[in-house]
């Protein structure tokens, strides 16, 4: 990033923070540092909003597709790019082969990517059952997977809305997944790795579900 480009980028994701934080009283849990190395971080999808979030909250910048239509207003579509987003055409954004090429080359340049492994927002605020994208990307890249999981974003901003209420949104980060010992398993491995994905996910889900009714 050009040196404007990098102070325009730590002003919107500190602008996003600060909202989130108070209007939002977002939390923010880590279960285990990040890996040194630039990493895949998969998150449950289910609002707009769920992409503001993660970059607001991490402490790298995110590259991550978002269909063109997101970019139409300028201004919120100059800060979501500003936070790593990639505009891409509805059609582009549901080619697998497009979205695994676009992915594997940032991860070879050294990015970190935000890939939603239920292939599309939720419409009940659930998890869905995954696509075998992510795992995919993982096996073809041999990068470490950050699973994380987020509530209050479906009831915040659920999918048609058009303002964000004021309702509490957790962020729980769960500790990096090595990929290596599946790439090793190969076809098999990529099976396994996507079951551990949609487990792991399931977990956090639990464990930040039971943190909220606490």
């Amino acid at each position: 990033m050009t040196l404007i480009n990098r102070i325009f980028y730590f002003f919107v994701k500190w602008f996003f923070f600060i909202c989130l934080k108070i209007y939002n009283r977002m939390s923010v849990e880590w279960k285990a540092p990040l890996p040194e190395r630039n990493v895949i971080v998969i998150v449950n999808h289910c609002s707009n909003l769920d992409p503001a979030v993660m970059g607001a909250i991490f402490p790298r910048r995110l590259r991550y597709l978002a269909k063109e239509e997101l970019f139409g207003p300028r201004i919120f579509g100059g800060m979501i790019r500003a936070l790593g987003a990639i505009p891409v055409r509805t059609q582009d954004s549901q080619s697998a082969g497009t979205a695994l090429r676009t992915f594997l080359n940032l991860l070879n340049d050294g990015e970190n990517v935000l890939v939603f492994p239920e292939g599309g927002r939720s419409l009940d605020g659930k998890l869905q059952p995954l696509e075998g994208g992510a795992a995919l990307i993982a096996m073809k890249s041999g990068a470490p997977v950050v699973p994380v999981f987020i509530t209050g974003t479906f009831q915040a901003m659920p999918p048609g809305a058009k303002w964000i209420k004021p309702v509490k949104i957790s962020v729980l980060l769960g500790e990096a997944i090595d990929t290596l010992p599946y790439i090793q398993e190969g076809k098999e491995g990529r099976a396994r790795l996507l079951e551990r994905f949609e487990k792991t996910l399931i977990s956090l889900e639990g464990e930040i579900s039971g943190e909220s009714a606490a």
